[in-house]
């Protein structure tokens, strides 16, 4: 009997053989506390209206965005991230509705926080969804972006959400100074204990398109390269994160995801604040769109994808998977 030269004492099989086995040495972990739903809003009531472009995930009027909630709290979801969705008779060229005090995110954060304290209420700080031209925020003469108004118009925006009782601001607008704009107001305005999520890195992603049509957020003209990242950028992350984290953020966000693994790392390295990764909407509809063609398994693809950016580094992902995820981990 001829016998394999092979070196009995390192077999790393041994130790995947027994499913105990693999659960007891799995090194990351997925939970349901793990995820934040983001939640798109829209005016009226009884309105639950899907996207086309995101099977699964609607726009919600206030009422319909409770029982949302009410989902995400049975099921351990730490949070909702908000989005309001205003009609084309709102927008104006500063984005001035979505500071109102009475304006439809001020009021479902008051909503949410009456029926589910134990949700983390997050709003997103930018003014694509509420301005004409679609930018994110104010523009000068010649179409450019002009930070030093989009700055003052977000410590509006910023104070707008804290009256109403938003645990957690997250700009996402790239603008320079963002963050130290909003600590500032925030302290000003006797709301310390809001805390600031930022958009610290946020790439130029072709994956967005979906959410500028939940959001009906798309730019009229141009495009957002001129602020946010080059997608071939790596250094350029941690200089952005930096910023932020000099300026007073508690935590920062990295988005997209899945092509910014590497970034999600470097951060995690980095940084001793949490950070966060935003599982976007093209992320999600490329799944959909495989699982529906039967050439993925929904389930294990997107736990698995999930489980990649935990891996990576992610202290917490926004996903539009969350309440999937959370019935699918138990």
């Amino acid at each position: 009997m001829n016998l394999l030269n092979l070196s009995s004492r390192h077999e790393p099989r041994r130790l995947r053989r027994h499913p105990a086995m693999r659960r007891m040495l799995r090194e990351h972990h997925l939970r349901a506390a793990d995820f934040i739903l983001p939640v798109f809003l829209v005016e009226g009531d009884g309105v639950r209206t899907e996207i086309s472009s995101m099977p699964g995930v609607f726009r919600h009027s206030i009422d319909s965005a409770l029982q949302l909630c009410a989902e995400a709290a049975a099921r351990g979801v730490s949070g909702v991230l908000l989005f309001g969705v205003v009609e084309d008779h709102c927008k104006d060229a500063t984005g001035s509705a979505s500071w109102a005090a009475e304006g439809l995110v001020q009021r479902a954060i008051r909503a949410i926080r009456a029926e589910y304290p134990q949700l983390l209420i997050i709003a997103d700080a930018c003014f694509c969804e509420y301005t004409a031209h679609g930018h994110c925020g104010v523009l000068d003469a010649g179409g450019d972006r002009d930070d030093y108004a989009t700055l003052e118009n977000l410590q509006r925006q910023a104070i707008s959400y804290a009256e109403a009782g938003v645990d957690i601001v997250a700009p996402s607008g790239m603008v320079d100074g963002m963050v130290m704009a909003i600590r500032e107001a925030l302290d000003a305005a006797q709301h310390p204990q809001v805390s600031i999520l930022s958009y610290a890195v946020k790439y130029a992603s072709a994956f967005y398109g979906p959410f500028r049509d939940a959001a009906d957020s798309a730019p009229q003209f141009g495009d957002r390269k001129g602020y946010q990242m080059d997608p071939a950028n790596r250094r350029e992350a941690f200089r952005e994160m930096t910023l932020d984290v000099q300026d007073g953020c508690d935590m920062v966000m990295v988005k997209p995801a899945m092509a910014y693994l590497d970034i999600i790392r470097d951060l995690r390295e980095r940084c001793d604040l949490p950070v966060l990764a935003y599982q976007v909407s093209g992320e999600y509809s490329m799944l959909q769109a495989a699982a529906r063609a039967g050439w993925l398994d929904l389930q294990s693809s997107v736990l698995e994808s999930l489980l990649g950016i935990k891996r990576a580094g992610g202290d917490a992902i926004i996903t539009y998977y969350a309440l999937a995820a959370a019935d699918w981990l138990g």
